[in-house]
């Protein structure tokens, strides 16, 4: 049976339950392709399978649901949570990657975890490091809700829209889709991975600038000597 026939024979309730499901995990800090799923799910209503006001529904909840599950996480974990993971995974979750998000969420607050909703690296991580980092929880509360809105809502009003009007060709535009979403999170994965080896030197060479500091200064001054106490 070909695979589109079969995806058609799923209930609707079924496709529902994974979307949600799906990006909610991914939501709360595993890996899992939450945007794909929401593609090919929104691609399914324009084909009249699904409702796309149930599929946006569905994929709303399982972002702000599980987004708010990995902040908890978070907050109880803290960071020794991510240096934990950061000896286990050194390439996902070094110190450089902790200090990039950590400085992200310094600068832009809870705007990080607004944006972080495009990004598919900042999409898992979110959550959790908002936990980490202490952020009031309110403050995640707002950005958690609106970005879960614009993203999941944004992206099956545009996949829909753009499917119903290339129903023609929508078999073909289903896996450029499917691409186009593969290769958005490859690119951002590789943005955030490159920004975090930048952060790296650059903390290096203010330890290194540090240290030469303090030794000019040590070898400036000599010494220090401390008197031995008067009987």
């Amino acid at each position: 049976m070909h695979i589109d026939a079969w995806i058609e024979g799923v209930p609707p309730g079924a496709v529902y339950a994974l979307v949600a499901l799906i990006i909610g995990l991914e939501s709360l800090g595993i890996p899992l392709p939450g945007e794909i799923a929401l593609v090919s799910a929104a691609l399914l209503s324009a084909r009249g399978v699904v409702s796309p006001l149930w599929v946006a529904v569905c994929a709303i909840l399982g972002a702000i649901i599980g987004d708010s599950i990995g902040y908890s996480i978070g907050r109880k974990g803290g960071k020794p949570l991510f240096e934990k993971l950061g000896r286990k995974f050194p390439k996902h979750f070094g110190p450089s990657h902790l200090a990039t998000a950590e400085r992200s969420f310094q600068k832009w607050g809870m705007w990080a975890v607004f944006f972080g909703r495009f990004i598919a690296l900042l999409r898992i991580f979110a959550g959790p490091l908002a936990g980490a980092l202490k952020m009031p929880y309110w403050k995640f509360l707002i950005a958690n809700v609106l970005g879960g809105i614009v993203w999941a809502g944004g992206t099956t009003l545009l996949v829909y829209q753009v499917g119903k009007v290339a129903e023609q060709w929508l078999s073909k535009f289903s896996w450029i889709g499917l691409l186009v979403a593969a290769a958005g999170g490859a690119l951002s994965a590789w943005l955030m991975k490159r920004r975090a080896a930048k952060a790296a030197k650059a903390q290096e060479a203010e330890d290194a600038a540090a240290q030469t500091e303090a030794a000019q200064t040590e070898a400036a001054t000599g010494p220090t000597i401390t008197a031995p106490a008067a009987d």
